[in-house]
């Protein structure tokens, strides 16, 4: 087995997303918070580069859709008044 540069980015990726959720959890982080929402889409952003070289539809979809949630949250975190980091 190889690890590739684009398997190392998925890896950050996948990191970001848990760091994000452990954050999350030890109360370190707001669900509505600007930074919440701008790691999971990061994270998943990494995930999907590394999908491209080595694709599972599965897996795809699921970071697709993180992805666009997360968006929505970013644009909800920036229209909210008093903007939490």
């Amino acid at each position: 087995m190889t690890f590739d540069f684009f398997d190392f980015l998925g890896t950050v990726g996948v990191a970001i997303m848990i760091v994000a959720y452990l954050l999350l959890q030890l109360d370190r982080l707001d669900s509505k918070s600007l930074t919440y929402s701008l790691l999971n889409a990061v994270g998943a952003g990494l995930v999907v580069i590394s999908l491209l070289f080595k694709f599972n539809p599965a897996a795809f979809i699921i970071e697709v859709f993180w992805i666009l949630i997360s968006l929505f949250g970013i644009v909800r975190a920036l229209r909210s008044p008093g903007l939490k980091s």
